[in-house]
């Protein structure tokens, strides 16, 4: 493998242009009319236009993306996160042109997409999935039996749903009614399948993901847990490892058990198992991400590991480089996601910015998707940078984020970098108090 294309954009795009930099191999950027000025596109080894910033004028465009590969006789191309990543069709057609998908099977991809048979199929393997319905619900009546026999409040999903897209809480049979067209609807748009299911809500729970990694060799391991608990509007904000929050006998059997899960599909490449944990630390089959996440910076941090070297290692048919009882945890990382939003109303924000610095301190390691004097498009998730803090300790993760976020430079837009002072210095926090609706609950008055 000794050139890629990233059929994607901004931080992750330049974070694996840097991984492969260190492999010696070249990388094929693709960028949109408002990313041509990103540090992504000018870092790769090459880069070409892909077309207009709507993305089914740019990042969707399967045939381009592909003349393009095909043009510049690249051995491998990485989805990153959204756009294609999870795209079935796209990852047959990488393989189906010659060209290694930097990513799991199609069939897995197709297979966990669909949340109603993905949950199936982790009960069929022992797998404990939340109290809810095993297939689709077409109509209102059916969504309200269901709804009574497992007690309310309940969840109404999308089953092609991803990213906290498509997902309503209903405390009632008059907010299931009122959710119910809106959410089809919704899901029809986003998904490209108006299917929904209901599945029981769990009280103050807790987001809890592990780590997997598969290879074409049938070696299958963890590296550990990720608590992404702290989210708006059903989207990760903040994420951290290891979770402060459970016992080590619940972490070993989440780790059983999310092995157990990515055995079933039989798993390569990089994945995520989510799971819902609730107060007394009874964990429940979320869904499975057939990609890398977001938030996969913490597990580098406290692994030592490059994520992003073992996916290509994985794609060109080598064996993972360790074994599970080599791998090992230590420290803590906290990351925060930088958004250009309003703090408060959580509004993207998007505009230019004339100003982002930060101080270089060991510890700290920022995942940038743009610089000062680059413009926030409004086009694609405002998401600015992933700050990932490190510490020796949670305490000293704690204090080391509030020393770089007192330091961080911003100017020109809007960010949600006050929200995290305040969660920095939140009591509950820094205890390990929370849960999925912590900021919800809290509501800070941000300045």
């Amino acid at each position: 493998m000794r050139k890629i294309l990233i059929a994607n954009r901004g931080e992750i795009a330049l974070r694996i242009i840097k991984t492969c930099r260190e492999m010696e191999i070249e990388t094929v950027a693709i960028y949109s009319d408002a990313d041509k000025d990103l540090p992504f596109v000018k870092e790769a080894t090459y880069a070409f236009r892909i077309g207009e910033p709507p993305v089914n004028k740019s990042y969707l465009k399967t045939e381009a993306i592909l003349e393009i590969a095909k043009r510049e006789n690249v051995d491998g191309i990485h989805p990153g996160y959204g756009f294609l990543s999870e795209n079935a069709v796209f990852a047959r057609a990488v393989i189906n042109a010659g060209i290694a998908f930097i990513g799991p099977d199609p069939e897995t991809i197709e297979l966990m997409g669909d949340k109603i048979v993905s949950r199936n199929t982790m009960k069929e393997a022992g797998v404990p999935v939340v109290p809810g319905s095993g297939e689709g619900t077409s109509t209102l009546e059916e969504a309200c039996r269901l709804a009574d026999s497992m007690g309310y409040p309940v969840m109404l999903k999308a089953s092609g749903g991803g990213g906290g897209i498509g997902m309503v809480r209903c405390e009632n049979e008059q907010a299931l009614a009122k959710s119910f067209d809106s959410t089809k609807a919704r899901a029809k748009a986003y998904f490209g399948s108006d299917e929904v299911f209901i599945e029981k809500y769990i009280e103050n729970a807790r987001h809890v993901e592990i780590q997997v990694f598969g290879d074409n060799h049938g070696n299958i391991v963890h590296l550990f847990e990720r608590d992404c608990s702290i989210q708006r509007r059903h989207q990760k904000v903040v994420e951290e490892s290891p979770s402060p929050f459970l016992s080590e006998q619940t972490k070993q059997k989440m780790y059983e058990t999310a092995l157990t899960a990515a055995k079933a599909v039989n798993y390569k490449n990089a994945g995520t198992i989510e799971f819902i944990v609730d107060e007394q630390e009874n964990f429940y089959f979320l869904e499975m991400n057939t990609r890398l996440q977001v938030e996969h910076p913490v597990t580098e941090q406290v692994t030592g590991l490059d994520l992003v070297e073992w996916q290509l290692l994985a794609a060109r048919g080598e064996k993972l480089p360790l074994q599970q009882n080599s791998i090992k945890q230590a420290g803590h990382s906290i990351e925060f996601r930088l958004y250009a939003e309003d703090p408060v109303s959580f509004m993207p924000s998007p505009g230019k910015l004339s100003k982002f610095e930060w101080k270089d301190t060991p510890g700290i390691r920022v995942d940038y998707g743009y610089a000062s004097n680059t413009a926030v498009s409004p086009f694609y998730d405002p998401m600015i940078a992933k700050c990932i803090i490190y510490g020796q300790s949670r305490d000293e993760a704690i204090e080391n984020a509030l020393q770089f976020f007192e330091g961080l430079g911003i100017e020109g837009i809007k960010t949600n970098a006050p929200l995290f002072k305040e969660i920095l210095k939140d009591e509950d926090f820094r205890k390990g108090n929370y849960s999925t609706s912590f900021l919800a609950k809290k509501a800070f008055a941000v300045n």
